[in-house]
């Protein structure tokens, strides 16, 4: 695993504590932690299962089956409900003192956190719940590398965030799953530094057979500027049940990782499922496979910035001379993620002197991310390589491409590429 997400639609702050607890002393990859805001879902009593041509009420307050929002004002006789990604579809007959009584079309299991869609409606939900409210302030307790924002709908909904966030150092991972995420995916994609395309609820939202082609536009646009892109939802979904994957789940993870993805996610295959570590061992064979075989999409598109041009000229670089590895030293992660965007077969290092952003590079391509906090050396080219030299990253023998920002102290300004035998700078430094 390069990173682990809690979906806050279940359990409690000390369950997720708990996680929080067990991941930091496993292994350190990056936290992502959902934050539900304008997404809807059941609040069930008890498990039951439903049947085609049953009628069931839903109420808005502490009903036997209720939602978790109240849009009781704004639906009609006529509009659909889906429920857990469309499985169970139902219609609206009869609304009456805040019931609403549904048609089952097609039955299936309902139970408590199960997701809700209705299709082709703007609802005026809140973009933050109290509940939401309370999660923000475990991230910024817990030291969260990335908090999501579920149904993220406009740049209103991150900015919105932002105001009740103050002192959240981490990162914004803007999850795009419904239409108007899809109508205003510029401005949030401008807002955010990581997009997440959650397909479950997109394939519900907009009709089925446009989601992979959407897919493949949003991470081509996520690559061609650098910011990282996650496909999740319903990868391996068989494997919830089963102990091998579709062959159609498998092509359908190796595509995501063809186009472009930075990573891929797991969802009920990890925490409801039968299987999770069989899962996880899955998925990340299916990576190993394929990434070999990534290729670039980026178009030129001109000047942009420092980092920018610099990217452009390793990418080159790594294409005409024998350079074995590739070290970038990056205080946000900027550098790094704009040379990955070009998938190039040299492994990428990139060393920052900030752990939170150390762990957030986990998700990018291709990068190995390494805490070495060098702010203080006089040489930090040289500091550095004699420091991976002795972690064992980079080798003697290797012949190695360094870029770093150098006398500038501008945004997005690596502006320095050094070219060296290993073995020949750290004994030029000796002598």
């Amino acid at each position: 695993m390069n990173g682990a997400r809690i979906n806050t639609a279940y359990g409690d702050m000390d369950q997720y504590g708990m996680i929080v607890n067990n991941i930091r002393e496993t292994a350190e990859i990056p936290i992502i932690v959902d934050i539900k805001g304008p997404e809807i879902r059941l609040r069930t009593k008890r498990r039951r299962i439903v049947k085609k041509g049953e009628v069931i009420e839903v109420g808005f307050r502490d009903e036997e089956v209720s939602f978790n929002h109240d849009f009781y004002d704004e639906m009609r006789i006529g509009d659909v409900i889906y429920i857990d990604n469309g499985k169970i579809r139902t219609r609206i007959i009869e609304k009456t003192n805040r019931i609403l009584r549904l048609f089952v079309m097609n039955g299936g299991e309902i139970d408590n956190g199960k997701g809700v869609n209705i299709p082709k409606k703007q609802l005026s939900i809140p973009s933050l719940t109290e509940k939401d409210l309370k999660i923000i302030e475990f991230a910024k307790e817990h030291n969260i590398e990335f908090v999501a924002l579920s149904f993220t709908r406009s740049r209103k909904d991150i900015e919105n965030f932002k105001a009740n966030s103050d002192g959240f150092k981490g990162a914004i991972i803007a999850k795009i799953e419904n239409i108007e995420g899809l109508r205003n995916f510029e401005e949030i994609l401008d807002s955010v530094n990581c997009i997440m395309i959650a397909r479950g609820d997109l394939g519900v939202e907009i009709d089925l057979e446009r989601v992979p082609l959407i897919q493949k536009s949003i991470i081509k646009q996520c690559n061609q500027i650098g910011k990282t892109v996650v496909t999740a939802t319903e990868m391996l979904e068989s494997m919830i049940y089963e102990q091998s994957p579709t062959r159609a789940e498998v092509s359908d993870v190796a595509n995501a990782i063809l186009d472009g993805t930075d990573a891929v996610m797991l969802s009920g295959e990890t925490s409801i499922g039968k299987y999770p570590v069989e899962s996880v061992s899955m998925m990340s064979r299916i990576a190993r496979e394929t990434e070999v075989a990534v290729k670039s999409h980026i178009e030129d598109s001109g000047f942009v910035n420092v980092s920018d041009a610099i990217s452009k000229a390793i990418q080159k670089i790594c294409r005409s001379m024998p350079i074995d590895k590739v070290v970038t030293l990056t205080r946000s992660g900027y550098t790094a993620r704009m040379i990955a965007r070009f998938k190039i077969t040299q492994p990428i290092i990139a060393v920052t002197p900030e752990e939170r952003v150390k762990k957030q590079i986990e998700l990018v391509f291709g990068v190995y991310p390494v805490y070495i906090d060098y702010r203080d050396e006089r040489d930090r080219i040289l500091a550095v390589a004699k420091k991976l030299h002795s972690m064992n990253l980079i080798k003697e023998d290797d012949t190695v491409l360094f870029t770093a920002a150098f006398r500038t102290v501008l945004k997005h300004a690596s502006n320095l590429i050094e070219i060296h035998e290993i073995k020949e700078l750290i004994n030029f430094a000796v002598t």
